[in-house]
């Protein structure tokens, strides 16, 4: 079983990464690596790479993963119904539920109520 490991990009604020990074989980975010500004694609390729799933609130990710580009798995959430803490929780849900080759391919919308994986997925959570 391996862990998953996260890649924040830009869009995401940086206390969640840090908070994430904080609670021992594997976080870097497009801060750490100093890749602000870099484009959409250079971002998923360099968290595919890595082997770190990519979260984010920019749609632009799903169109990218729409087109059969290969990654490590890809993280969503609506910025309108998003927090710090939302972010945080369901994070930490996600991460103690699977492993990386469980949402590798991946897109997971995260509702803020419950974890759903969609795109050729064998899992779903909902509870709470």
């Amino acid at each position: 079983m391996s862990e998953i490991r996260f890649y924040f990009d830009e869009s995401v604020e940086l206390a969640v990464s840090t908070q994430l990074s904080t609670g021992g989980l594997d976080v870097v975010s497009a801060h750490s690596l100093e890749t602000l500004g870099d484009a959409d694609l250079n971002h998923l390729q360099r968290a595919t790479k890595m082997g770190r799933v990519l979260c984010t609130y920019d749609t632009d990710f799903l169109v990218l993963a729409s087109q059969d580009i290969a990654h490590a798995g890809i993280i969503f959430a609506s910025q309108q119904k998003a927090s710090i803490g939302a972010w945080v929780r369901e994070i930490r849900m996600l991460h103690g539920r699977f492993d990386a080759v469980d949402v590798m391919g991946q897109v997971i919308y995260l509702s803020m109520r419950y974890v759903r994986l969609t795109n050729r997925t064998k899992y779903s959570l909902v509870n709470r």
